[in-house]
C-alpha cells in the first residue's frame, strides 16, 4: 500500500525470542495480528524496541517479512545504522521485502555534524523510493538532530515524518512550526509525552506502551486527534504508572517482561541486555494487575 500520511498509533514491536536466543516467528506473527485486531494504525518492527542492534541483517528482513505476511496494516521497518552504506542496504532490502515505510535512527556513536546528518538521510531518501521517517533519539545516539536539519529534510519527497524522542517539547514544537507547509508528520517517540506532542500539532505515536495496551493507546491518540482532550487526558493518566515502569530499566527489557506477564510473548532478551530485576518485575506485575482489561488479552 502507498503510505501518504502518518496518523495514529504505530507500536514499536518487540522481537520475541526463544530461550536459546533464536527468533520466535510464530509468536511474532500472532502478536502482529493481536495488535492489528486492537485497532492500531500500523506496525514498526525491528526498531530499538525490537532489539535491532542485536539482529543480523538477514534476521532484520525475516522479521519484516513475517510481520508483512501476518497483517494488512502498514508496516514501517526499522532500517537505520550509523554506517550510511549499511543503512542504505537495509533500507533497500526492507523496501524490496514490501515495507510501506522506513524508520531511520540517526547515526549513533560517530556523532556527525549537521552537514553529515543531512547527507546521511538525503542519500538514503534519494536512493530508496519509499516514505521515510527521521528518528531523533539523542539519549541513544549521542547526537541531537538540529531543527534546521529536520526542516531541510522535510522538503524531500521521500521523507514523510519525524519520530520525536528528544524529550524537548520546545524543539518538537519548533519542528512542527517549521514544517507546517510540507506534507510532513511529527510522531511522539516518548510515551510519556505523547499527549503533549499531540497538543502542539503531532499526529500520532510510535509507541512502546502500545505493545501492552494497544486499545488504550489508540483511545488516547485518536481522542486527541478528534479534539477530545478530556478523554485523552483521562487515558494518559490511566497509563501513567505503566509508562513510567516500562522505562524504569533500559527499553525493551521492561516491555518484554510485561509481554510475558500478559501472556503475549516470552520475556527473553539478547545479550548484552538481561532480564528485569525482580523488584521491578513485581512492581510491573502489580501495575498490570491494577489495569482493568479492555480486550487486549488473547
Amino acid at each position: 500500500m502507498t503510505l501518504t500520511e502518518l496518523r495514529g498509533v504505530y507500536p514499536a514491536m518487540t522481537t520475541p525470542f526463544h530461550e536459546d536466543g533464536s527468533i520466535d516467528f510464530e509468536t511474532l506473527r500472532t502478536d502482529a495480528q493481536r495488535l492489528e485486531a486492537a485497532g492500531v494504525d500500523g506496525l514498526v518492527p525491528v526498531g530499538s524496541t525490537g532489539e535491532s542492534a542485536t539482529l543480523s541483517h538477514d534476521e532484520h528482513i525475516e522479521v519484516v517479512e513475517a510481520v508483512i505476511d501476518a497483517t494488512d496494516v502498514p508496516v514501517i521497518a526499522g532500517s537505520g545504522s550509523n554506517n550510511t552504506r549499511e543503512a542504505l542496504s537495509l533500507s533497500r532490502r526492507s523496501a524490496d521485502a514490501g515495507a510501506d515505510a522506513l524508520l531511520l535512527i540517526s547515526p549513533y556513536y560517530n556523532k556527525p555534524e549537521p552537514e553529515g546528518m543531512y547527507e546521511h538521510y538525503r542519500t538514503i531518501a534519494d536512493e530508496v523510493d519509499v516514505p521515510q521517517i527521521v528518528y531523533n533519539v539523542p539519549s541513544r545516539t549521542g547526537r541531537n538532530i538540529e531543527v534546521e536539519t529536520t526542516a531541510e529534510l522535510a522538503s524531500h519527497p521521500n521523507i514523510l515524518g519525524y519520530k520525536a524522542a528528544s524529550g524537548d517539547l520546545n524543539q518538537i514544537s519548533e519542528v512542527v512550526e517549521r514544517t507546517r507547509d510540507e506534507e510532513f508528520y511529527v510522531l511522539s517517540g516518548d510515551d510519556g509525552l505523547t499527549l503533549p506532542v499531540l497538543s502542539i500539532g503531532g499526529t500520532g505515536t510510535i509507541s512502546v506502551v502500545a505493545n501492552v495496551e494497544p486499545r488504550r493507546t489508540v483511545d488516547l491518540v485518536h481522542s486527541a486527534l478528534d479534539g477530545d482532550f478530556e478523554r485523552a487526558r483521562e487515558v494518559h493518566h490511566e497509563l501513567g504508572p505503566l509508562t513510567r515502569q516500562l522505562f524504569a530499566e533500559t527499553n525493551p527489557v521492561p516491555v518484554n517482561e510485561a509481554m510475558e506477564i500478559r501472556g503475549y510473548a516470552p520475556g527473553h532478551v539478547r545479550l548484552p541486555l538481561t532480564r528485569m530485576r525482580e523488584g521491578g518485575r513485581e512492581e510491573l506485575r502489580r501495575i498490570l494487575d491494577d489495569l482493568d482489561p479492555v480486550g487486549d488479552q488473547p
